[in-house]
């Protein structure tokens, strides 16, 4: 915590970090599971999936379920619950504005980092108001492998032209953390629902309690 930092750029996970809609993905997820009959372990593999690209957390649930478990009636019950929720409006986290005011001002380029499809990354974000406020958006559709590869956080850096050791990530997940440190990047978290294991403390140059914390430890450290 002594170094400091001069990050070029900064590279933002979108769910749980910027959104608030981790809570909801996790109430809605276990809410279809029990509806289509499933309870056992239910709790524990949907804590599990946080920050995990949709196709794998496809294939965690065959491999508690069984090859004959009803991905497709789970999902459509899934989707729904999110709808229910999201129609009435999709919240940011506390601090989201002010960093990324902040950002704007100190002139750093930023880009969404997600393991969230296109289709509902453009759609959350302008339901939140903040999708032209980014350099780029990467989400789990523009990479084979998804977090905690590093390949999205690999991506972004070039996409908007930085090396992935000057870009700052800022990660609210134990996967999105071993991907932005796979990958380089300065990286620091912002815990939602699961804390972080002792190995992902050991990746993050800090784990912060909420976005407000994050420009005063960057004045401190960069600024």
């Amino acid at each position: 915590m002594t170094e400091r930092w001069t990050p070029a750029a900064v590279l933002i996970d979108m769910d749980g970090t910027l959104l608030d809609t981790e809570r909801v993905y996790l109430q809605s997820a276990i809410a279809a599971l029990n509806a289509c009959g499933y309870s056992d372990g239910v709790i524990e593999l949907c804590h599990a999936m946080i920050g995990i690209p949709s196709p794998d957390c496809e294939r965690m649930l065959r491999n508690h379920f069984g090859d004959g478990f009803p991905f497709d009636d789970v999902n459509r019950a899934f989707e729904a619950h999110c709808a229910d929720i999201f129609a009435a409006g999709l919240p940011l986290k506390r601090g989201a504005i002010a960093l990324l005011d902040a950002l704007d001002a100190a002139r750093l380029p930023k880009a969404i980092v997600t393991s969230s499809s296109r289709r509902t990354t453009d759609l959350h974000l302008a339901l939140a108001g903040i999708d032209n406020r980014f350099d780029a958006i990467l989400t789990r559709d523009d990479v084979s492998r998804g977090k905690p590869s590093p390949e999205l956080y690999l991506l972004a850096a070039a996409r908007i032209g930085m090396p992935p050791q000057a870009c700052l990530a800022i990660e609210d997940s134990n996967p999105g953390v071993a991907a932005a440190h796979a990958a380089g990047a300065i990286t620091i978290m912002v815990p939602d629902i699961v804390p972080p294991t002792e190995e992902t403390r050991r990746r993050c140059r800090a784990v912060l309690p909420d976005l407000d914390a994050v420009l005063p430890l960057l004045h401190r450290k960069a600024w």
